[in-house]
């Protein structure tokens, strides 16, 4: 038995190597990809439509391309936009060099939210919690996004940041009031509309938000996205 025993593991052992190895050479599994990130071709004719936005704007993307489907080409940057800082080092190649008709944007959960010097979220009480970007510094940022946004002579709509519920992680309950009245006088002083996706979310909150957290359901973005297709439908039919 002590013979079988020994035999047995010694094989196990040496064959632990060839397992190790087996499963190196598997292909790795790759996510789906999400269908709002992926390119899409223009269809001739029709105005092109840039959405910027973070993981919100991700999640009614492909709606609001259905609901202006042979009305516009709607496009976005194949990644989640973040905070401003992140818009500053990247809009120009978000914005490429072919003309936008109308540009839906937007920056500021990521913005107020709390986090350390490592970029992980802490709860806003942490002694080491600091946000992203404080307001004064959000500000400066917004009023030179918008400079290079009016250089496009697209048409462009601010999109009021959405609700913060209490318990998101990282994050003040409604953080956004204070940091959508800054974009308020930022956007009075360039006399660019509001779409206030903040109200019109803030109205229905319990049924299209996820609860303690600043994402929405599937069926609640595409709640969103009739919000933000009127708001771009009444912004193209002004161009006409």
């Amino acid at each position: 038995m002590l013979n079988r025993a020994f035999i047995f593991g010694l094989t196990a052992l040496l064959c632990l190597p060839i397992l190790a190895q087996e499963k190196r050479q598997q292909p790795a599994q790759r996510r789906a990809e999400n269908p709002a990130m992926k390119p899409i071709d223009d269809q001739p004719g029709l105005p092109r439509v840039l959405l910027i936005g973070d993981s919100i704007s991700i999640g009614y993307t492909v709606a609001v391309r259905e609901e202006l489907k042979d009305k516009a080409n709607v496009h976005r940057p194949t990644t989640n936009c973040g905070p401003t800082t992140n818009g500053l080092k990247n809009l120009n190649a978000w914005l490429g060099d072919k003309p936008w008709d109308v540009i839906h944007f937007n920056w500021g959960l990521h913005d107020l939210k709390y986090m350390d010097d490592k970029g992980a979220l802490l709860p806003p009480t942490d002694p080491q919690a600091k946000q992203q970007v404080p307001p004064e510094q959000y500000e400066k940022n917004l009023r030179e996004l918008v400079v290079r946004l009016k250089k496009t002579n697209a048409a462009l709509i601010w999109c009021a940041t959405t609700p913060v519920p209490e318990g998101a992680a990282g994050r003040i309950a409604d953080d956004s009031v204070k940091y959508n009245e800054i974009a308020a006088k930022v956007m009075k002083d360039n006399e660019i509309p509001t779409d206030d996706l903040h109200a019109f979310a803030k109205a229905r909150l319990k049924d299209i938000q996820q609860p303690k957290n600043v994402h929405f359901s599937p069926n609640g973005s595409k709640v969103l996205a009739k919000q933000v297709a009127d708001s771009i439908n009444a912004a193209l039919a002004k161009k006409k």
